[in-house]
């Protein structure tokens, strides 16, 4: 285990993924959702297959003992990733990102309805603080009185909020493959499945971008690509409750993207909202890790001596 790097590897999966957000964010007034879940995923496979390659591990991800399981993964997740883009075209890039912060803890309300996973008090108090936390963005956004958000903004706000089911149930179905799959393969396999039910959009109106829109949708799904392969490098590196509170990290990335390069400035409501939520994720991560300690000590000790 080699921490430093875990966290590392972390932070750099997260710039990456703002990034690709931020280029995505670029081309959404004329790019449809559909048919930016295509770029992002096809041109990912490329980079997932080569770093695969150079491990010795194509083989390993290109078998798969659960088809099915992938193609529920695959839909979830591109679902997740279809609303969330959609929602770029409408809200400023923090606030996509604050909004998104809601699918960690509803994976742990889904992982406790469909896996029967045991959720007890201090994880479900954390859970309605950080959905609280996601509340207060979402309200000025939602209020269609006088002084209140357009329309325009309340839809970018329920995409988005969509997106983050859908990311939640994408999470669940993880847990669940995990069991019997390789995580080389989900990696894959979800690239793939993604790339084919984004086809699946092209009837509602795919356009023909830019030049300059196709190279920066061509430069996110690299970017995904890499993101993703820095991602799963830093669970190889260091524990997952070491590395995974840096995913907040992303806050400051799309604060300084979205005021530099969109020129939008956050409001105090939504900063305010933010920071519960990250608390709210950071209290119920602190807490896993505490209970995984605990649990390796007991193990530790029914161990026989000798």
């Amino acid at each position: 285990m080699r921490p430093l790097r875990g966290i590392t590897y972390k932070l750099v999966s997260v710039l990456i993924f703002i990034v690709m957000s931020a280029l995505i964010k670029a081309t959404a007034d004329h790019v449809p959702a559909g048919q930016a879940v295509f770029f992002r995923s096809f041109f990912a496979i490329p980079v997932i297959v080569g770093w695969l390659a150079m491990r010795h591990e194509l083989a390993t991800g290109l078998r798969t003992t659960n088809p099915m399981g992938h193609v529920w993964r695959g839909f979830a997740g591109t679902c997740a990733m279809g609303l969330g883009f959609a929602g770029l075209a409408y809200l400023p890039l923090p606030e996509v990102t604050a909004i998104g912060y809601a699918a960690p803890l509803l994976t742990v309300v889904f992982a406790a309805m469909f896996l029967g996973e045991e959720v007890r008090l201090f994880r479900l108090s954390c859970v309605l603080l950080g959905l609280a936390g996601v509340m207060t963005v979402l309200w000025p956004r939602l209020t269609l009185l006088d002084g209140g958000a357009g329309h325009a903004e309340a839809l970018g706000a329920m995409l988005v909020l969509g997106g983050a089911v859908f990311a939640a149930l994408a999470q669940v179905f993880v847990r669940k493959m995990v069991a019997t799959e390789k995580t080389a393969a989900i990696v894959f396999w979800f690239s793939v499945t993604a790339t084919g039910l984004s086809l699946l959009t092209i009837p509602f109106g795919w356009v023909v971008p830019s030049p300059g829109e196709a190279a920066l949708l061509v430069l996110a799904g690299i970017m995904g690509g890499f993101g993703q392969i820095f991602l799963t490098s830093s669970y190889r590196e260091a524990d997952a409750s070491l590395v995974a509170p840096f995913d907040y990290a992303s806050m400051i990335f799309a604060l300084a993207i979205g005021y530099f390069v969109f020129s939008e400035v956050p409001t105090g409501t939504m900063l305010i909202g933010a920071a519960i939520v990250i608390t709210a994720g950071v209290l119920i991560i602190w807490r896993e890790r505490r209970l995984g300690i605990e649990r390796a000590k007991q193990r530790k000790a029914m161990t026989p001596q000798g």
